[in-house]
């Protein structure tokens, strides 16, 4: 990746930038438990966007994308906009540090990516903290801190692409840390690196190549159903609550509040005991907190699908640790630790049990924890 970008700036551009880099992500455990201002727990995989960037004297980016064979140009302020949409997570995270009092100025670029699209690691995070962090270094003497790096990239996803995404994708991606996960408090935003360099395991991502369209907008409605519990239990969000507080009003509302009340609750507790397991080394019971996160994002949340079920059921016939769907759901992957031992057997027989099913192999994706945007070392 490294030469194909170097080639396609130094004949677009003439010369040579810097290169800096920004990884996607995985959540290992702690899903719709953002907007319920609980905890999150993911870190930062070795899969990147990797961009090459030069000051160009003039008040105008000018931006080439590899792997999508496209350029763009633009200005720096608002009626500026360009049309692509690659290109609008550029000219967002301009106009963000910007708005924030810092300094931009013109620049030439060429990136690109392994990220896998689509699969739910955050492609477009890791396009936005690596240029944040990179206009920090280049204009603004990294004066602007990690933090507000990470708002800026979920201010443009905000602003400037339609996504109103909380800020997990982009506190990865940024704060990543090589063989570490990160407990994100999603209400005081305060954060803590966990160990994470399981002896003896792989960490494997299942790609279903499954998205299932919805006629109804499930996240928007699960989310009101959390907001209603935490109405009708006097408190501000579902942080505060516990079963027995849910349990004392289950007759005052409905079952499918009750359910997805009951998940979330959980699903705080799980990420707890996931840290405290890590600290002691028990990927034992790391691996039941998965299983029973897929268990209640399916039966409770219900936000699962066919497809990532029967994943989750070939990985537990295999004998794998642990196996739950990462992300929204509808689609998209399993997320699972798989002993050493077993990993070649698995990816063989879920390759072969799914094809059988669904008619293509899904797609397999190791992943290796690693660290956050950075400028790129082996110039």
């Amino acid at each position: 990746m490294k030469e194909k970008i170097n080639k396609a700036f130094n004949e677009r551009f003439s010369g040579a930038g810097t290169l800096y880099v920004a990884p996607g992500r995985f959540n290992l455990i702690g899903e719709h438990t953002d907007y319920n201002g609980g905890f999150v727990f993911p870190g930062a995989i070795d899969k990147l966007m990797m961009a090459e960037i030069r000051p160009n004297g003039t008040d105008k980016v000018r931006a080439y994308s590899f792997d999508l064979d496209d350029y763009a140009e633009f200005g720096l302020n608002e009626a500026d906009a360009p049309t692509q949409s690659w290109a609008r997570y550029i000219f967002g995270v301009c106009r963000e540090v910007l708005k924030r009092g810092g300094k931009v100025e013109g620049f030439d670029t060429a990136f690109a990516g392994n990220v896998p699209l689509g699969a739910g690691l955050s492609s477009s995070a890791a396009l936005e903290s690596c240029f944040a962090n990179a206009i920090n270094d280049i204009f603004n003497d990294n004066s602007i801190d990690k933090f507000e790096l990470a708002r800026i990239g979920q201010s443009t996803e905000h602003n400037y692409c339609g996504v109103n995404c909380g800020i997990m994708d982009q506190f990865a991606s940024v704060f990543g840390k090589k063989d570490h996960l990160m407990r994100l408090d999603c209400r005081s935003m305060e954060f803590e690196y966990f160990p994470f360099k399981p002896e003896g395991y792989k960490l494997v991502l299942v790609d279903s190549v499954v998205k299932h369209e919805l006629a109804d907008s499930p996240y928007n409605k699960r989310r009101a159903s959390c907001e209603r519990v935490a109405k009708r239990l006097g408190i501000e969000t579902l942080r505060d609550a516990t079963m027995e507080m849910l349990d004392a009003i289950k007759t005052d509302i409905t079952a499918e509040d009750y359910f997805r009340a009951k998940f979330v609750i959980e699903e705080k507790e799980r990420v707890l005991a996931v840290c405290d397991a890590l600290v002691a080394g028990d990927y034992d019971t790391v691996g039941r907190c998965m299983y029973e996160t897929h268990h209640g994002l399916s039966k409770d949340y219900e936000v699962s699908c066919e497809e990532l079920d029967y994943l989750n059921d070939i990985a537990k016939e295999c004998g794998v640790t642990g196996s739950r769907i990462m992300g929204g759901g509808f689609g998209g992957c399993t997320v699972n630790l798989v002993k050493d031992e077993l990993y070649e057997p698995f990816i063989a027989t879920v390759k072969e049990k799914f094809k059988a099913r669904y008619g293509h192999e899904p797609k397999i994706y190791p992943v290796v924890v690693s660290d956050g945007a950075r400028i790129y070392e082996n110039q």
